[in-house]
């Protein structure tokens, strides 16, 4: 039998450790902070499956939540979600270039530190991390950020704007009401994120994954989409009139009352999510290609999935 008030105290434990509110782990976890607050006073506890989430989330292993975990170094039931190769200081290392060169790399580990409001602005930052760190507000304009994950963190209301973002990770991190006007956004990788309100206005996509993630709310701007793959995102109301798609990929994504109205639309395919009734079909059957430019193959496609609307859509 589990006993539900220990876990819930070591979840209340690893999440002050991590410095997130019940309210910001309830939606990295999409439940309600109701459901966290009776976890954490022993009232109920979670299934398996959200138990192999939240370790992840909170940056321990599974054990952390056994009765008679004890950690290493003060016996006490917790675990520290930083990497453990990481301190929290600056360390140097050496380029392994010829000798002739002096440059060297600069590694900054920026996990767990208190960075709201902090000023990145034209800083070079690459394969930096963010683990479990607070970025609100934060200021990363123009910034240099290839190859750096955030992970864990909260950067909501952060200034993305023309930051290189290429090779870069959100993966659970809440950015809410941030903004990314003309980012570099090359292979970048947004996973059970939080988008309610950011803004992407004046950027090209190129080989971005987003995953996991309600874009009901998240704002799409004079946008081109190439080689995008949204995979079970819920996209349901969303207007992307007039912005183009090349090579793009909507799986299992919910997609009910979307407009394609205007787009152009090259390669694109949908593939719908799983039902064993016809709801996907006939939800499908509310998204608006009115206006569309297709090219053949995404017009055949599209003409497969029971009586699709294209009646004013335009092939070239």
């Amino acid at each position: 039998m589990l006993n539900t008030k220990m876990i819930g105290n070591k979840i209340a434990e690893a999440r002050k450790k991590i410095n997130i509110s019940q309210a910001q782990l309830a939606q990295f976890l999409f439940i309600s902070p109701q459901a966290v607050g009776k976890w954490e006073r022993g009232e109920s506890s979670p299934d398996i499956i959200t138990f192999n989430r939240l370790s992840e989330i909170l940056g321990v292993d599974l054990n952390y939540f056994s009765e008679n975990f004890q950690s290493a170094d003060d016996g006490t039931a917790s675990k520290t979600p930083i990497d453990p190769s990481s301190d929290m200081e600056q360390t140097i290392q050496e380029d392994t270039q010829p000798i002739n060169t002096q440059e060297h790399q600069v590694r900054i580990n920026l996990n767990a530190v208190n960075l709201q409001e902090s000023d990145f602005a034209g800083v070079m930052l690459h394969k930096g991390k963010f683990k479990a760190t607070p970025l609100y507000g934060a200021d990363f304009t123009n910034a240099d950020l290839t190859g750096s994950s955030f992970e864990v963190s909260d950067a909501h209301d952060a200034n993305f704007d023309g930051a290189n973002l290429t090779d870069c990770s959100f993966s659970i991190t809440d950015l809410a009401n941030a903004s990314f006007h003309k980012s570099i956004l090359v292979r970048t990788d947004f996973n059970k994120s939080l988008l309610v309100g950011t803004k992407f206005t004046d950027v090209k996509l190129t080989d971005v994954r987003l995953t996991m993630i309600d874009l009901r709310k998240t704002i799409f701007d004079n946008c081109i989409f190439n080689h995008v793959d949204f995979k079970y995102s819920d996209l349901r109301g969303m207007r992307f009139d007039g912005h183009t798609f090349i090579d793009v990929q909507f799986d299992k994504s919910a997609l009910n009352d979307v407009s394609f109205a205007g787009a152009t639309l090259r390669n694109v395919s949908f593939r719908l999510p799983f039902s064993i009734t016809n709801k996907s079909y006939r939800d499908f059957k509310t998204v608006s290609f009115d206006g569309a430019i297709m090219d053949k193959l995404t017009y055949a496609g599209l003409k497969g999935l029971w009586d699709i609307n294209l009646s004013k859509v335009t092939i070239i």
